[in-house]
């Protein structure tokens, strides 16, 4: 357990075929001595979590081996005859069993949360608030406040200037020229010619009727 403060850095975890290596082996090596090195899984998990109850766990299963030995070691003979040797030999079986189902769920876990806890190391520090990294020896740097509190720009706004319509252009129509009258004396001129011709037309139309 961490105290109070900044923890210290986690640790880049082994990789996964090496800790599958690992489990097989030390479950290998206490299935095939039927027990009897059952407390080095337990010892390698307690080095490895460094957990007080890890540490209880694997003196309380070299404690279980011991006294399975122990009873098994008294019998006569290669048999079992009296009820401390099966009581010695069912205490090692499940000795065997708990250690190496505890041992595995216990492993997975911890490397399992050890890996968490790298991955969110490693993720950029500005997601969480904190500081980036520190700049390079000589590098200046110009403070930037949070964007929370900075300041909205907003443009300027130009001075509203009084609205003048626009000069209105002054149309003439224009002037057409008045038709002048021919001159009066013209006029009286021409009416009179025409009047001497009609008057000479009739005389002779006269003249002709008479003749007949």
């Amino acid at each position: 357990m961490q105290g109070h403060g900044y923890g210290q850095p986690v640790k880049q975890p082994p990789h996964t075929a090496w800790l599958v290596f690992l489990r097989v082996l030390f479950v290998a090596l206490g299935f095939l001595s039927i027990g009897f090195l059952a407390w080095t899984m337990m010892l390698r998990l307690a080095v490895v979590t460094r957990r007080s109850l890890d540490w209880g766990l694997f003196v309380a299963v070299l404690a279980a081996d011991i006294l399975s030995i122990t009873l098994l070691a008294v019998e006569p003979g290669d048999e079992i005859h009296t009820s401390g040797g099966w009581f010695g030999l069912l205490l090692l079986l499940c000795t065997l069993v708990a250690t190496i189902a505890y041992y595995l769920a216990a492993d997975t876990r911890h490397f399992l949360l050890r890996q968490q806890a790298y991955q969110a190391q490693q993720r950029p520090a500005a997601a969480y608030g904190y500081p980036g990294p520190a700049a390079s020896y000589g590098a200046t740097t110009v403070p930037v406040p949070p964007a929370a509190h900075r300041a909205p720009t907003v443009p300027p706004t130009p001075p509203a200037t009084p609205h003048t319509p626009p000069p209105v252009a002054h149309t003439t129509a224009p002037q057409l020229p008045l038709a002048t009258p021919p001159p009066a004396p013209a006029r009286i001129d021409q009416v009179r010619a025409e009047l001497d011709e009609l008057s000479d037309y009739l005389r002779r139309q006269d003249g002709h009727e008479g003749g007949r």
